[in-house]
């Protein structure tokens, strides 16, 4: 038998309101179900889910195959996460059964902080560097008009002897 965990409509016209189901794919619908994990209001702002995340999980391992929208749902109480973390399909931090994983992590991570730590003080150097150009700059130009105003005087006094 194919079980799905799919909604189930309720409510008036224009007015829906889902039940979370688990039932059997072949079943209408809104047709007799196997059991009700939860629902959701998308009338409320913000919408209402309400899925009990051990049942979910229970169905989820035993095969049951959600819906696009049922799985949004299951993501959003968590209950996917869980599903997934406990297939193996994510890893979460600080398992104990990764310790050689962990362990290359650690030294990728430290790599990585020292050529960060390079970097940083190779872009100090260079900004000190830069820093000192404009010094030297200032002092050219502040020299140049000097030599400016001596060139004029020596040519108002070569204009005089002649």
């Amino acid at each position: 038998m194919a079980v799905k965990i799919r909604l189930t409509r309720l409510g008036k016209k224009k007015q829906p309101t889902y039940r979370v189901v688990v039932i059997d794919s072949r079943k209408q619908r809104d047709g007799k179900y196997i059991e009700q994990l939860g629902f959701y209001d998308p009338r409320q702002d913000p919408s209402v889910v309400e899925i009990n995340n051990e049942r979910a999980l229970y169905w989820l391992r035993t095969g049951a195959q959600p819906t696009e929208r049922a799985q949004k749902l299951l993501e959003i109480s968590g209950a996917w996460t869980q599903f997934r973390v406990s297939k193996g399909d994510i890893h979460t931090i600080g398992d104990e059964g990764d310790t050689e994983l962990d362990e290359k992590a650690q030294k990728k991570a430290k790599k990585a902080a020292k050529k960060a730590k390079k970097a940083a003080e190779a872009a100090e150097a260079a900004e000190a560097e830069a820093s000192s150009d404009e010094e030297d700059v200032e002092v050219v130009e502040a020299a140049e008009p000097e030599a400016a105003v001596e060139v004029e005087e020596e040519t108002a006094d070569s204009s005089e002897e002649v």
